[in-house]
């Protein structure tokens, strides 16, 4: 399973993205816990989503903030998960630097994998390949979804 997270519902546009793209690579199969866990507003919430998540069989988490974007590096801080964090351009950010930069800019002993700015799709896939590290059928859904990729691209070779 893979969690889903972002810390405000103005965030569902992109973080749909990763819903989106593991669906694509997985054929649905594999599963997804989606919802809204602000660090500023629910942080009761947060700690418990994060101190909980593997024993729900969560296996990776994907966390979407904007601004301050405390969210993935504050989960990451009470899992030992992955956390791959969704930096967000949001209505009061500066064009997403200021997510990236608090996302990127992690502590020793807290990592948090972090995409491009609005880049939900490439997080779908990072937990995809994090979890095909033990799901053979996953692995090769996954090399299928990414040998279409390259076909799309080349098709497009030379416009």
């Amino acid at each position: 399973m893979v969690g889903i997270i972002m810390g405000s519902r103005s965030d569902m546009q992109i973080m749909s993205g990763v819903l989106d793209t593991i669906g694509q690579i997985s054929f649905h199969r594999v599963k997804t816990d989606f919802q809204i866990v602000s660090a500023h507003r629910t942080p009761e919430k947060m700690f418990e989503y994060a101190k909980t998540a593997k024993d729900r069989g969560v296996k990776v988490i994907v966390a979407g903030a904007g601004g301050a974007a405390h969210l993935p590096g504050m989960v990451a801080s009470l899992t030992t998960l992955p956390v791959i964090g969704v930096p967000i351009k949001s209505s009061n950010s500066l064009d997403g630097w200021d997510s990236m930069l608090s996302i990127l800019q992690m502590p020793f002993g807290v990592p948090v994998a972090t995409v491009a700015v609005n880049g939900a799709e490439n997080a779908g896939i990072l937990a995809c390949q994090i979890l095909a590290l033990s799901d053979e059928e996953l692995a090769v859904r996954l090399t299928e979804y990414k040998e279409q990729l390259k076909k799309r691209s080349l098709a497009h070779d030379g416009e």
